[in-house]
């Protein structure tokens, strides 16, 4: 999945010729950036669980701002007047 991230900022390149590609591996791996930051300040949460999937022990509990739609927009949104 994290990696997939990546694709959609070679993706966009195609779109964005002008637009660099370190900027666009930023934009789209902004919620997984900034997710870290949020959970050790007890904005999001998350729980271990051992083997709570095969490949993963998070049991993602609370995490609205940085993996939500609206979140998602919002942060593009700022990205993109940054940016602008």
């Amino acid at each position: 999945m994290f990696l997939g991230h990546f694709g959609v900022g070679f993706g966009a390149k195609t779109l964005q010729p002008r637009v660099s590609l370190g900027t666009l591996f930023l934009a789209a791996q902004l919620a997984d950036l900034v997710w870290p930051t949020l959970l050790l300040l007890g904005v999001e949460r998350v729980r271990f669980v051992p083997h709570f999937t095969a490949t993963n022990a998070f049991d993602f509990v609370y995490y609205p701002f940085t993996h939500s739609l609206v979140g998602e927009l919002l942060a593009g949104l700022l990205l993109g007047l940054g940016y602008w």
